[in-house]
């Protein structure tokens, strides 16, 4: 059983929604569900491909300097 619920829609994303679905011979409420989909499937791949956060130090070397700046602390 599916569940219900209201989204309210700009005047002009409505008419665009309309369009979209004449003219793929789909009904609105099948392309909301669709676009809906989309957005939970990016929002997990984000989540599963992110799991630390990065940064950008702008320093190109800074990685291949890691050595150094550790000073040897964990020996070869």
């Amino acid at each position: 059983m599916k569940a219900k619920t209201s989204v309210y829609l700009e005047p002009e994303q409505a008419a665009r929604l309309k369009e979209a679905a004449e003219a793929a011979g789909r009904s609105e409420a099948d392309l909301i569900r669709e676009g809906i989909e989309l957005v939970l499937l990016r929002s997990h791949r984000v989540r599963r491909t992110r799991p630390w956060p990065s940064f950008d130090s702008g320093d190109p070397g800074f990685a291949a300097a890691g050595e150094d700046l550790l000073g040897g602390a964990y020996g070869e």
